[in-house]
């Protein structure tokens, strides 16, 4: 339902472009519900040369203007500078909205196909333009209902009106008149019974050749009807883990809420850690799903046509091979802007889809991946274009990707000879086949055994054909001046020996091909995401038992260091005091003729001069600093081991913050406890100095009485004062030392249990979300068992030369088990001894894959 669709639309799925600086400002010469349609020819990512021409002559015939050509053509090229669907959309006015999207909902149901990428776009539109979700399903509700009436009434003269037609019945616009007369000629019906003209019928397609044609659509929509269940049922169960994982690190995160023995700081942290680990883990998630979803619609443009992909690099040749098949090139449809696109394009011949990639290695172009990656899934056969100057081993290293999708190939190896020269043409018109048997390394020998070498160091076998051919000189054939050599240098060019492979490819392999295609490289699209699973299943189970096992270990070292570093701070107290009572005989001297007032004043000048205060408040903040180092590199080779085991399964983020984030709720109530107590050696001196020593000055000034000399008098009270300050030393000592014991103590203690708290945590994390891929990974191994079988039925028929429909009926009386190594073995247990055409090795080239039968004992 489009409602569903609009809802679910997100940027990775249809491309957003950004208008760039460059961009042309919004012009009334444009005509933007054009604009529009040629948005949606390349929605889906391809260019139809039918819908190219299409465009071309509706902007011929609506006079469109050249200010709205030009940008046509920079949206069919892809250009930086393109107009994009939302600046398209905002510039049509309210008035004209309701015929425009009746445009864009008659071109995208012409051929039969409303792919997902165009219902993307024109959701985005109607998005764009403020439309209730239900407002474009009624109007092709509307629309197909009044197409059932009419059919039903078969006097009525409208009865063979398209739906395309009939969604534009009532548009004014020369626009939309001139549509519906073009999509007349372009319905998929016409399509069918139109038989491609070439300037010369090189391949005549007999009887066979339309036998296999309809045979091989017949099967490909058996195989569908498997395939999209498969990637729909995939698509579900990634979509429900995805919400299974969310739900359930969201249960866990009110749990920990509900925990009071946990600090506020180590929940967030727990709480940052799940929601980091769920945004993570939907991301990929949402990547395995794209990756679903492309197969499926690719699947969906492989359904009604055997596919062949031409791949090669830029000037291999690409465009004279389409020129020679079609009779023109893409340069002869408009000003030939779509040579530079980084869409794939797409043209039938023969009943052949043909998809014609962009040259690797153009400028801003896409990579040999890229555009592989673009066609892989719906491709039957890969042609890769190579020419005889340019063989170097790099340019096969794309075909380990090939064979692990099991697809087959064909290189077509280009001969570049300058036949444009008159004297080099007379020559090779004199002995044409020289050129094709010479020896040695720089001979066609040469080329083709260095293709081989370069190919199956990266295919893993040679099970592939090398066709030599000129195109050059077939390209020639149809030029008017070359008329009298035209048949020479069509044999010359042997083109017809690439046709023929083709041919023959269809006629002999359509039928395998197609359930390749549709089944069997399937599976490995939802292995993809079978794997993944089990990948992240295998690592969140490794990361679970590894935190178990080293937790307390990691307990134990941070007692450990708790403690050593308390007996260094206790150390470092005492050395302190130690100071203090060093000074105790300096100020006895200085002070031992005392009065009350000077006696204090003194006192705390000393002490402050000594910066008791700031040296036990440095020594204990530091202790506390080389206490969390110590924990942080604890805890950093754990996340080191951690990470390591994470990254090779797939994750990466940190498995610990700083580790005082984990406990700093209690750190600054216990540092606040420690500023407090470092004030003691001057409230706790002071006053006895006062009390003490001055209530005994009377007795003391007596004592000193019986001394006769000055020095006397001096050495007896600077004994007598160290004395009573002494003991009240010792006591604001010990007092310090056991209070910062008990703060410190307390700290680490807390610490410790934070970050096993925080562990606990991550832990259950972790075994809960192991938990979660079970069930979906269960899910896609049915899926993929269903396929296998699927898959292997029709091998087994194929082998036999038989036919059959492809029910589960006739797979369950035909198929016991399969055992698949996707592309490299496929192991069918079958329920009867199978008797086929083929050697075992021709099977095995032909598939890709090593094949064994056998009967179930």
């Amino acid at each position: 339902m489009l409602s569903d669709i609009m809802v679910s639309l997100t940027p990775s799925i249809y491309p957003q472009v950004t208008l760039p600086n460059t961009t042309p400002m919004a012009s009334a010469s444009l005509d933007y519900s054009f604009l529009l349609l040629t948005h949606l020819v390349c929605a889906d990512r391809q260019i139809h040369r039918e819908e190219s021409k299409l465009l071309h002559e509706l902007a011929d015939q609506t006079q469109v203007g050249q200010q709205t050509i030009q940008e046509m053509e920079k949206i069919l090229a892809q250009e930086k500078t393109l107009f994009p669907v939302e600046n398209i959309a905002q510039q049509i006015p309210p008035e004209q909205q309701q015929e425009a999207m009746q445009q864009l909902l008659a071109l995208a149901y012409v051929d039969g196909l409303f792919s997902p990428l165009e219902r993307q776009m024109i959701a985005q539109v109607a998005q764009i333009w403020h439309w209730d979700a239900t407002e474009v399903e009624q109007m092709v509700t509307q629309a197909q209902t009044l197409q059932a009436n009419r059919k039903k009434d078969r006097d009525s003269h409208t009865e063979k009106l398209s739906l395309s037609a009939i969604l534009l019945m009532g548009a004014e616009s020369i626009l939309s008149r001139t549509l519906i007369a073009k999509l007349a000629t372009f319905a998929p019906e016409t399509l069918g019974r139109r038989i491609v003209q070439l300037q010369r019928q090189i391949l005549l397609a007999g009887p066979d050749y339309e036998e296999a044609v309809q045979r091989n659509s017949i099967i490909a929509g058996e195989n569908y009807r498997f395939t999209e269940t498969a990637l729909t049922d995939t698509e579900s169960t990634l979509i429900g883990l995805n919400q299974t994982l969310k739900l359930t690190l969201e249960n866990l995160q009110k749990t920990i809420h509900q925990q009071p023995t946990n600090p506020t700081t180590t929940t967030q942290e727990l709480i940052n850690q799940f929601n980091q680990t769920q945004q993570t883990l939907a991301a990929e998630i949402g990547e395995e799903l794209n990756i679903v979803r492309e197969s499926l619609w690719a699947k969906q443009r492989a359904l009604h046509h055997f596919s062949l992909a031409v791949m090669g690099k830029t000037k291999v040749g690409k465009s004279t091979l389409h020129a020679i098949i079609i009779g023109e090139g893409w340069e002869a449809i408009g000003s030939g802007g779509q040579r530079t696109t980084r869409f794939n394009r797409v043209y039938d011949w023969k009943n052949i889809r043909i998809i014609d990639t962009p040259g690797i290695g153009a400028p801003g172009g896409r990579t040999e991946e890229e555009i592989l990656e673009s066609v892989i899934e719906e491709s039957d056969l890969i042609c890769y274009v190579v020419t005889n100057d340019s063989i170097q081993e790099t340019e096969f290293q794309f075909l380990q990707q090939l064979k692990a999708k099991a697809k087959p190939l064909i290189i077509l190896l280009n001969l570049k000879y300058n036949l444009r020269d008159p004297r080099r043409l007379d020559y090779f018109l004199k002995n044409p086949d020289k050129l094709f048997t010479l020896e040695g390394s720089s001979g066609i020998g040469g080329h083709i055994a260095r293709i081989r070498r370069y190919a199956q160091n990266h295919y893993a076998n040679d099970y592939f054909d090398i066709i030599p051919v000129m195109l050059l000189a077939a390209q020639m054939a149809s030029e008017p001046e070359h008329q009298a050599n035209q048949d020479k240098l069509l044999k010359a060019s042997r083109i017809q020996d690439f046709l023929d492979s083709i041919r023959e490819s269809l006629v002999k392999h359509g039928a395998i091909r197609r359930s390749q295609t549709l089944l069997g490289s399937t599976v490995g699209t939802i292995e993809r995401p079978y794997h993944w699973m089990s990948q992240k299943r295998q690592s969140y189970q490794q990361l679970s038992a590894t935190l178990t096992r080293q937790r307390e270990t990691l307990q134990a070292q941070i007692k450990t260091a708790g403690k050593d570093h308390l007996e260094f701070l206790q150390y470092q107290i005492g050395s302190i005091f130690q100071d203090v009572f060093n000074s105790l005989p300096d100020f006895a001297e200085s002070n031992w003729n005392f009065s009350q007032e000077s006696l204090k004043q003194n006192w705390d000048y000393k002490l402050q001069a000594l910066q008791i205060d700031d040296r036990l408040q440095y020594a204990y903040q530091t202790t506390v600093q080389n206490f969390n180092r110590d924990v942080e590199i604890a805890l950093s080779e754990l996340g080191t081991d951690l990470q390591l085991m994470a990254h090779s399964g797939g994750h990466d983020f940190q498995f610990f913050p700083n580790p005082a984030d984990l406990y700093s709720d209690n750190a600054a109530q216990i540092g606040g406890s420690f500023l407090r107590l470092s004030q003691t050696p001057v409230t706790h001196f002071s006053p006895p100095v006062n009390k003490t020593v001055m209530m005994g000055a009377v007795v003391l000034n007596s004592i000193l009485g019986i001394f006769t000399t000055r020095e006397q008098k001096r050495h007896f009270a600077v004994q007598r004062l160290s004395k009573l300050l002494a003991p009240q030393i010792r006591a604001s000592q010990r007092q310090i030392e056991e209070q910062v014991a008990n703060n410190f103590r307390e700290y680490y203690r807390h610490a410790a249990g934070s970050i096993m708290r925080y562990i606990e945590g991550l832990i259950q994390e972790f075994e809960l979300i192991s938990q979660q891929f079970n069930q979906p990974q269960q899910q896609l191994s049915q899926t993929i068992n269903l396929l296998n079988l699927a898959y292997s039925k029709r091998i087994v028929d194929w082998c036999q030369s038989h036919y059959e429909p492809l029910t589960e009926a006739g797979i369950n009386k035909t198929v016991t088990q399969v055992k698949r190594e996707f592309a490299k073995q496929i192991d069918i247990q079958t329920k009867f001894q199978v008797r086929y055409h083929l050697d075992s090795q021709e099977i095995n080239r032909i598939l890709q894959e090593d094949v064994l039968m056998h009967r179930l004992q």
